[in-house]
């Protein structure tokens, strides 16, 4: 094609000492080659391991549990510096193939993570600021005992319900705690639902394995990626009301952040080859994507409950008609599907971030970060960071934490990159008495300026010390 002759034309025009530099790079880092196939357990094992020695000083294999037959679950991370979080840099998070019979999201994640090791390999710009600015984790399989069962049935005679559920026979995305009927009985309380003390007994392996994840990491962005239609479906997925399935209804069960994870649908579905024509598979979803109640109600499930219990935003990606593609097929799907998984990933840099940091610039964890507007409240991390998706616009935001006195800035958020906005809170001892209300603006509010990165470097006599880092009919749908 085209593209080939002018790489070779460019190729015949280098200079020798820049044709030396190139191959010596090319033998220095070989191209992984993507595997357009279906990866048993033993295969996707493999092929993440490949990812990990091709890239050796920005990935990192870990397991979060095993499964119930006692398959672990994977997690491939790339990131500039895997397996350390660095201060004001996010974490996001794929999962795939929660039903074992939707096997395409699988085989992306393992295509992306092939992909992302060999463009950050040839120095591609984007993937290279991607991974130097992201905490990505990818975890290809969240049931892969229901993946064995379907794939010894085969893409030809696989079923709806075959290989579906876990080992035991229950389906993941209805295992997740209910936390809807607890977060409507709160009243002064918008986030991090409380678990129920017997939380462990209701779940599986696989989901405790998953909510455990969850809290261990800070995550902010997260898609779940399924199959059996072709559509972007945002939280909430339990109906305010009972509704069956059914064609596309206008009945809707909103979040706080309903125009923000409405924004999020559209970024993938519009990045997608096809999503955004809306007509998929029978079905028809206007611009692609669909409230999950407005679709069929579904209690228990995972999206939810990273709304409702953490601070990440996750959206479920129906991504094939078919639940098990044939091989044949995964090219195009792939091509179909880059752009998007590579956009959606890059929407975690939206919106404000920063730290919330102590009279002596030690960062606070756990503070609570308040938007005026939505009844929604995100919390900091272990080292005091924090990261707020949010749309363009003005908002007032307040941070606050038990002993300190909270503090009030009126925020302006671009379409670009996310607003810096450090805030410095005061003990109550410490704090001047006033009988008028003021607006607190921290010592750094930046928007419109390029900012250097913090990391934590952990001291034997303290917390974390920040430093300037430097660079260069009735069926069964997926969801």
């Amino acid at each position: 094609g085209g593209g080939w002759v002018r790489q070779e034309l460019a190729v015949c025009n280098m200079q020798p000492g820049l044709w030396k530099l190139a191959v010596l790079t090319a033998l220095l880092h070989p191209v992984l080659p993507l595997e357009f196939q279906h990866h048993r357990y033993p295969e996707m094992v493999s092929a993440l391991l490949q990812v990990q020695s091709e890239c050796p000083f920005i990935s990192r294999l870990y397991s979060i549990g095993r499964s119930a037959q006692g398959r672990h679950l994977y997690v491939l991370e790339l990131s500039d510096n895997p397996g350390i979080h660095e201060l004001l840099e996010p974490e996001f998070k794929y999962v795939g193939n929660m039903h074992g019979n939707e096997v395409l999201g699988r085989e992306l994640l393992i295509q992306l993570a092939q992909f992302l090791c060999n463009e950050y390999n040839r120095r591609n710009p984007r993937i290279t600021h991607l991974i130097h600015e992201t905490r990505i984790h990818i975890l290809p399989s969240m049931n892969p005992d229901g993946y064995e069962v379907a794939a010894d049935q085969g893409s030809e005679a696989n079923t709806y319900l075959t290989g579906r559920a876990n080992a035991r026979g229950v389906d993941l995305n209805r295992n997740f705690p209910d936390l809807h009927l607890a977060f409507q009985k709160l009243k002064d309380r918008n986030h991090h639902v409380s678990l129920d003390d017997n939380w462990r007994e209701q779940t599986e392996q696989e989901t405790y394995a998953v909510i455990r994840w969850m809290q261990s990491y800070n995550f902010v962005l997260s898609a779940n990626l399924h199959g059996g239609a072709v559509v972007a479906n945002y939280p909430f997925d339990k109906a305010t009301e009972p509704i069956g399935r059914g064609s596309y209804r206008r009945i809707i069960s909103t979040t706080p952040d309903h125009k923000l994870f409405q924004k999020l649908a559209k970024v993938y579905s519009y990045s997608h080859g096809w999503m955004h024509n809306g007509s998929n598979c029978g079905d028809y979803f206007p611009e692609g994507i669909t409230n999950g109640a407005s679709w069929y109600s579904l209690s228990r499930g995972m999206q939810d409950f990273n709304y409702l219990h953490t601070n990440c935003f996750e959206i479920t990606l129906e991504l094939s008609c078919k639940k098990f593609p044939p091989q044949h097929e995964l090219q195009r799907e792939w091509y179909g599907n880059r752009e998007a998984l590579l956009t959606f990933i890059e929407e975690i840099h939206k919106g404000i971030k920063g730290m919330v940091l102590d009279e002596n610039n030690n960062g606070i964890p756990k503070a609570v970060i308040s938007v005026s507007t939505i009844n929604h409240d995100i919390t900091s991390g272990i080292g005091g960071d924090y990261f707020r998706l949010l749309l363009p616009g003005k908002y007032m935001v307040t941070a606050s934490a038990p002993g300190y006195k909270g503090q009030t800035v009126l925020v302006s958020v671009g379409a670009g990159e996310p607003t810096r906005v450090d805030f410095h809170l005061v003990p109550f001892l410490a704090a001047p008495s006033t009988s008028v209300p003021t607006i607190s603006l921290p010592s750094t509010i930046t928007s419109n300026v390029s900012l250097h990165r913090l990391n934590s470097r952990t001291t034997k006599k303290g917390p974390p010390v920040l430093r300037e880092r430097r660079r260069t009919g009735r069926r069964f749908h997926g969801h």
